[in-house]
């Protein structure tokens, strides 16, 4: 296999992850406090050896996916009439708690249980700034949330949501749709904003991931069919080589 097919392939396998990175973006345009993936490419350099090599050929560029990170644009906030229902302005991830630890999230989608725990919508408890379950006693109601995310009741004040963030947001871990595992320890954000009766949309445009998915596709049909190409080039090329002379 020669260099041009090896420099085609390295490009094949980064369209491929490409391809899966949109592909997921686009399965998301609807969940709510969903924040698009994006692809980081770089180029790999490699300088070519031996006495025969051109000026002009000293090193070949390869394709390399570097890694991906989420793009950490605020999705638009709609109103939704619920009062369960909460949105954040800014920074910060509401805290849940899941049978496999804390999580975070941005998609405030909450609901009230029979017992008045305040839980997402996988049933996970959403946790207030001192780590315990959100829970409203029976004769209450849900009346307000403030911006600074204290919660009140005909009772008065009950409590005050927890709004936390991370030095560095790419070092979260996704699991499943809206959830994310802390790896560094979380702090309080400093000035919390948040909106009841509603939720913060998903921050990616179907309309550009869809034009993006196109590209991609024609970009990696055209790179196979220069494979293919070199392929039979270089098949073609050995035939005559071993082909015996004619007398």
């Amino acid at each position: 296999m020669d260099n041009t097919t090896y420099i085609a392939l390295s490009r094949v396998d980064t369209l491929m992850r490409a391809l899966d990175v949109t592909a997921n973006n686009l399965a998301n345009a609807n969940t709510d406090g969903y924040k698009a993936n994006r692809q980081l490419f770089s180029e790999y350099l490699v300088k070519q050896k031996g006495p025969n090599t051109l000026p002009g050929d000293k090193q070949e560029s390869y394709s390399q996916d570097q890694a991906t990170y989420r793009d950490q644009l605020q999705g638009s906030l709609r109103q939704t009439g619920n009062l369960t229902d909460f949105a954040i302005n800014g920074e910060g991830y509401f805290t849940v708690r899941t049978t496999q630890g804390i999580r975070l999230t941005r998609n405030g989608a909450f609901h009230r249980r029979m017992d008045g725990t305040i839980v997402d919508g996988s049933g996970n408890p959403v946790l207030d700034n001192t780590g315990r379950n959100l829970v409203l006693q029976n004769e209450e109601d849900l009346l307000s949330v403030s911006a600074d995310g204290t919660i009140s009741t005909q009772n008065g004040v009950i409590g005050m949501m927890g709004l936390v963030t991370v030095n560095n947001t790419q070092t979260l871990i996704p699991e499943g749709h809206f959830l994310l595992r802390p790896t560094t320890q979380t702090h309080t954000v400093a000035r919390p904003e948040i909106r009841q009766a509603m939720l913060e949309s998903s921050n990616v445009n179907a309309v550009s991931e869809a034009t993006r998915m196109v590209e991609i596709q024609r970009d990696y049909d055209l790179t196979f069919q220069l494979i293919q190409t070199e392929s039979t080039r270089n098949m073609n090329a050995v035939d005559k080589i071993t082909a015996e002379p004619s007398v």
